[in-house]
């Protein structure tokens, strides 16, 4: 086992960031069996522990050498086995530090969990085989809830979610729910998924899928392919000056189309589109502000273009403009004057910590990380931006004079950085360590009453990431998804 990451042997903390109490029923342990078992041997045990920290992908022969076994293999293949009935409540949104021993995993051991909720029962097996986060096992036909775990076994650490169904999240909330008081999952330069210069490429797989696995803001950029003809509609899709594609041009239009394909069969949902003029050319975001409104944004049911944070009532089925250029003369008077679009025109570049002056957005984007060392600095910067999010309360109309006052911005929260001439600093690199610590950080520390920041409905705001679904890892989207918990149930107590 040398290699492996050391371990604290801390008893296991167990936070419900579900809306429904939890009680912790059955302790069983399963352990290991001898490594000649070919079912289950000590070489799936040590790429299984080795994963849970997002060691590189081993090639592609070294991984097919050992295919994983499922829990239950491990449990029927164990040499021991040992049961212990129990009873620690864990009430919704809470944290219990238990006097339970981990899964010891120097002696490769399972250890299985049995909770309870309205009579009804789910298991999960510790350490996880696949990912950091795995769906519990209902023990009853039909059950009433679905959860989702997330362990980090560093710090004996198991956080246990209600379970959204990615695709069509958004419609277990209020009409009347402000989109600012949203967790939403986003991503940076989202149709950047193309065969690619590596820091060109920010995404690994393609906006559809992304889509449909939960994300809900996309970053976009764009260069008009003829500024000066009002006739022509075509947009480029860019990062910065280069094309996110070797294999030539891809165009706005169609990622548009997709995107409507998606809101027509999940009408309980939005995407908010961040846009941006960028590539090379002499085009001006006058131009763009032109083609955008002449040519794209032309229905009303499919766009919002309001200059003021909606509902989500008002949202759904449509894609939300967030502009970042600015407008042609004649599109300063929409809206009786007050422009077109979310206004984030103006917000400062590479900042850690910024509100735009119609106090609509507030932004973390640092995004200069010249070195690998300066990656915790950008982890740091976005932990902050999380925990002012978190201490927002959303004043929701049926609450009345008693409720909540002031507005609350849109936070924005880039989790991307890169730097071209650093391959440690290239957009993949920087996502494989900062999403797994912002997964652990949402998981332990977002919104709890131990991390001394002020405690609110524990909103992410909108979390923009690169290279979400590699290799199927959609889990800081679950996370960030799972933090709309509280805020859903103070609505249906309302």
């Amino acid at each position: 086992m040398s290699g492996l990451p050391a371990i604290a042997i801390e008893p296991l903390t167990i936070r419900n960031l579900s809306s429904t109490p939890l009680e912790l029923k059955l302790l069983e342990r399963f352990g290991a069996p001898a490594a000649t078992d070919s079912a289950v041997g000590i070489s799936y045990i040590t790429k299984n522990i080795t994963s849970l920290w997002r060691a590189p992908t081993s090639s592609s022969s070294s991984a097919s050498s050992s295919a994983p076994p499922t829990p239950a293999q491990l449990a029927n293949h164990a040499d021991s086995y040992t049961n212990e009935d129990v009873s620690i409540p864990v009430e919704a949104f809470a944290t219990i530090r238990t006097n339970v021993p981990p899964a010891n995993l120097s002696s490769r051991e399972m250890l299985r969990l049995t909770f309870e909720s309205n009579g009804e029962r789910y298991r999960v097996d510790t350490p996880c085989s696949t990912y950091s986060s795995t769906t519990l096992t209902p023990l009853t036909p039909h059950p009433q809830f679905n959860y989702t775990a997330v362990y980090h076994p560093e710090h004996s650490h198991l956080t246990l979610f209600s379970s959204a169904n990615l695709q069509a999240w958004m419609r277990e909330l209020k009409d009347e729910t402000p989109l600012s008081a949203l967790s939403i999952p986003g991503t940076h330069n989202s149709p950047a998924c193309y065969r690619a210069l590596p820091s060109v490429r920010c995404q690994a797989v393609a906006p559809k899928a992304q889509l449909e696995n939960g994300v809900r803001f996309f970053d976009i950029r764009v260069q008009p392919e003829s500024p000066h003809d009002a006739s022509h509609d075509g947009l480029i899709l860019v990062h910065s000056v280069f094309p996110i594609a070797l294999t030539g041009s891809k165009y706005f239009r169609d990622l548009v189309n997709h995107i409507y394909d998606f809101l027509d069969k999940n009408p309980s949902e939005t995407v908010v589109m961040s846009l941006k003029r960028e590539g090379t050319g002499n085009s001006t975001d006058a131009q763009l502000s032109r083609i955008l409104k002449n040519h794209y944004a032309v229905d009303t049911n499919r766009w919002y273009t309001a200059p003021q944070i909606p509902t989500l009532g008002e949202a759904r089925r449509k894609i939300v403009l967030l502009r970042r250029f600015g407008l042609d003369e004649s599109l300063k008077q929409e809206w009786d004057g007050a422009g077109w679009g979310l206004n984030a025109e103006t917000w400062a570049d590479n900042t850690p910590h910024n509100t735009c002056p119609s106090g609509d957005i507030c932004v973390q984007d640092f995004y200069e990380v010249l070195e690998p060392e300066s990656i915790d600095k950008k982890i740091a910067f976005s932990e902050a931006q999380l925990a002012r999010s978190a201490a927002c309360v959303c004043a929701l109309p049926s609450m009345g004079a008693g409720g909540p006052s002031g507005k609350q911005p849109l936070y924005l929260n880039f989790l991307s950085a890169s730097n071209f001439w650093k391959v440690g600093c290239w957009p993949e690199r920087i996502a494989a360590k900062l999403n797994p610590a912002i997964v652990d950080y949402l998981c332990r520390k977002h919104n709890a009453p131990d991390s001394g920041n002020p405690i609110g409905d524990g909103c992410t705001g909108v979390v923009v990431s690169d290279w979400v679904g590699n290799n199927g890892d959609w889990d800081l989207v679950r996370c960030v998804v799972g933090m709309n918990a509280k805020l859903e149930l103070r609505e249906k107590s309302l």
